[in-house]
């Protein structure tokens, strides 16, 4: 099983965290590094600031955990999507933008790959997980719109990231898509 999560910011680095009991190898893929400010609501170790946001988190799970995992630090691409997602047998999207969400789920869908996504609202309200047949990716305020810096929202971004997982765990073990609404009052099956 080869599981290949796209953005590995918040919801991305720990719900990888939260796999890593899983018979799979992690892959990661973001071009972004790792900056202070990340420390507080993403799975990253202070020694990681200024690294590559997929190697660090290939890092931390193969050497603390003993996790198969890979890490392209690259940008998904139209000119790169089928290179770093053919051999996947999930995709997870963790993406924070409209436009890599829907390359992602443009391509899954021509290639019927299955994919699951998670979000979380910019205002911190609520969050989903939700698979790819009903899925709408909303598009930002403005571009570049952070939703999770310095820890703003990290009870609410733990309990979506613990639904991915569940959500991830549940489709390896017997192939279930089941969708999650998640708000600070609870998580509920949608």
């Amino acid at each position: 099983m080869r599981i290949v999560f796209c953005g590995v910011g918040a919801l991305g680095s720990l719900s990888a965290v939260l796999c890593r009991n899983l018979n799979a190898t992690l892959v990661f893929i973001d071009f972004d590094r790792v900056e202070s400010k990340n420390l507080a609501s993403q799975a990253f170790v202070k020694p990681s600031v200024g690294k590559n946001k997929a190697e660090a988190l290939k890092l931390q799970l193969s050497n603390f955990h003993g996790v198969k995992a890979e890490a392209f630090g690259v940008r998904l691409a139209s000119e790169n999507v089928d290179t770093l997602l053919v051999s996947a047998d999930l995709v997870v999207d963790c993406f924070d933008n409209q436009k890599s969400r829907l390359l992602v789920s443009e391509w899954c869908r021509a290639k019927q790959k299955p994919l699951v996504h998670a979000a979380l609202a910019a205002d911190g309200s609520f969050g989903l997980v939700r698979w790819d047949a009903r899925f709408v990716a909303d598009a930002e305020d403005h571009e570049g719109q952070a939703t999770c810096e310095g820890g703003e929202h990290l009870p609410l971004i733990g309990l979506v990231t613990a639904a991915l997982a569940r959500a991830i765990q549940e489709f390896v073990k017997s192939a279930t898509e089941r969708d999650f609404m998640i708000s600070l009052s609870g998580v509920s099956e949608t």
